[in-house]
């Protein structure tokens, strides 16, 4: 069973897919970065310091309305829609990039196929002319 699971594991594409989940991981990990500290506080300066991460509806009497979003979870149930609003945020620039990439390698595969391989018949008779070619003229 061992020697099976090592056959398993060493497998190209297992290690292809996991050198892909952790890229992804630390893909995702930067564009949440992005989001947060470069996107969010324009969009917060462009519409007048809107900030999503604090919208919330208190599902608590508990609550008070008018705290910050990590304090009001801390007193009782919130429904955090601003924290969504950014995930969701997130998840479009990830499928975005991954769009172009993946647009990018299509069009690299495609300029790197390569011409249909000439028929055997055709093959011969080129390599006749070559020889051909090459005998001395009497």
């Amino acid at each position: 069973m061992l020697e099976e699971f090592k056959k398993f594991a060493l497998r190209g594409n297992v290690v292809d897919l996991a050198v892909g989940v952790i890229i992804g991981a630390a893909f995702g990990a930067i564009v949440t970065s992005a989001v947060q500290d470069l996107f969010m506080p324009v969009i917060g300066a462009i519409t007048g310091g809107l900030d999503f991460s604090n919208y919330y509806l208190p599902l608590s009497a508990k609550v008070q309305s008018g705290m910050a979003y990590a304090e009001a979870k801390k007193q009782g149930a919130v429904l955090g829609y601003g924290q969504f609003i950014t995930v969701a945020l997130n998840f479009m620039i990830v499928a975005f990039v991954l769009f172009l990439v993946i647009r990018a390698m299509n069009k690299l595969q495609k300029a790197e196929e390569k011409a249909p391989e000439a028929p055997a018949d055709v093959k011969l008779l080129g390599e006749i002319r070559d020889i051909l070619a090459a005998r001395p003229r009497v």
